[in-house]
Formats: structure tokens, C-alpha cells, sequence
């Protein structure tokens, strides 16, 4: 699917693969057993999950399509250093929308068409019982409207965690981890369009 969106040429291509000209990217964890290497214990551990888990980052259109899928990462790793390592070349047209995971990617990759919703300032170090200031109106609307937006992407989550394979812990060989997220990922495309496109 993200070789078709590549070659991508006029706007009519574009518009029927990225209705509204928008793509949004997030990432999913998926719990893993505990590995018997102390080294892969270390590596695959996610403090946010406190389990052991493998990420997978998603980048969907306004219809919950998925465009483009990662190869699995440890758990420990970042979103933002997964973008950093495999992200997708869509049209310079489509604007895609990321969460706060996300921050830099405007100072890393300066001709990508995104949007990153409004951080709040931290008041620093040291500063017991400060408060961070409250964002102005105009930047909790955009916030907020983004986040209507986006929540395409958290949908689609929702989605491929329903097939238990996904959803559940991880059984299987990591080696086979891949194929399995294509074949979810090729089986919600087919619900969401209606044929199957490989």
C-alpha cells in the first residue's frame, strides 16, 4: 500500500488515497513473554507498559486506511526515534498529523507537510508545586481540534487489537511478527474498502 501512495502523481491520485489531503501516524505496543535473554529483557521492556512488548507505528488516512506500517521495534524504543528510523515518503500535498510523541520532527525534518498539537511550557527544574501555564484559548481549540482529527488513527488501533493475535500477548516467534501485522493490516483495509488491495 505504501509503494502505491509513493507513486502518487496528480491530485485526483492523491485525493482518492488521502481524502482531505491528511494522514495521521501513531504507534502501538504489543506484549511480548518474557525474553530469557537478559540483554533482550533489557531492550524489549516498556516503562510506559511495564511489560515486555514490541511496537509497531501506523500511518493512516482520513478513513482509517493503513498506508504505511513499521517492521516491529523493541518496546523501549520511542515513537519518535521509530519515525526518525522508517517513515512513510507521502505526497508533499498531504499534511500529517502527529501527537506530542512527536516533538522535534518540525526542527528534524523541515519540508514535512505536519501539524503537532500545542505543548504546555514545563516552568523547569526545581520548581515544587509550580504549575505549568495554561495554554491560550486559541491554541486549546487547535489542540482539541486535532485531536478530533487524529482520532482516526487511535480508531484504527482500536481495530487491529481486536484480532486477538494482535490484541493478546504475542506467542509467536518475533521473526514471524512482521507477517502477521501485514496480514491484520490487509484484512482491516479489506473491511474498510471493500476489495483487497496487496
Amino acid at each position: 500500500m505504501h509503494d502505491k501512495a509513493r507513486r502518487l502523481q496528480t491530485l485526483e491520485e492523491i485525493h482518492t488515497m488521502f481524502p482531505e489531503f491528511k494522514a495521521f501516524t501513531d504507534a502501538t505496543e504489543q506484549e511480548i513473554p518474557r525474553p530469557k535473554d537478559k540483554q533482550k529483557r533489557k531492550t524489549h521492556y516498556s516503562g510506559k507498559k511495564k511489560r515486555h512488548t514490541v511496537k509497531t507505528q501506523l500511518t493512516v488516512n482520513s478513513k482509517g486506511l493503513i498506508v504505511h506500517k513499521t517492521a516491529h521495534a523493541r518496546g523501549g524504543t520511542h515513537d519518535y526515534s521509530l519515525f526518525k528510523r522508517s517513515h512513510p515518503a507521502l505526497p508533499d500535498k498531504v499534511r500529517q498529523g502527529f501527537d506530542l510523541g512527536y516533538v522535534g520532527i518540525k526542527q528534524d525534518f523541515p519540508g514535512l507537510n505536519c501539524v503537532l498539537p500545542f505543548k504546555k511550557k514545563n516552568p523547569g527544574r526545581g520548581k515544587v508545586g509550580v504549575k505549568a501555564e495554561e495554554l491560550p484559548e486559541d491554541q486549546r481549540a487547535f489542540n482539541k481540534l486535532l485531536a478530533g482529527e487524529r482520532i482516526v488513527v487511535e480508531h484504527t488501533n482500536s481495530r487491529v487489537k481486536k484480532f486477538l493475535i494482535w490484541g493478546g500477548e504475542f506467542r509467536n516467534r518475533l521473526k514471524r511478527y512482521d507477517v502477521m501485522t501485514d496480514i491484520v493490516s490487509g484484512l482491516i483495509n479489506f473491511r474498510i474498502l471493500g476489495t483487497l488491495i496487496i
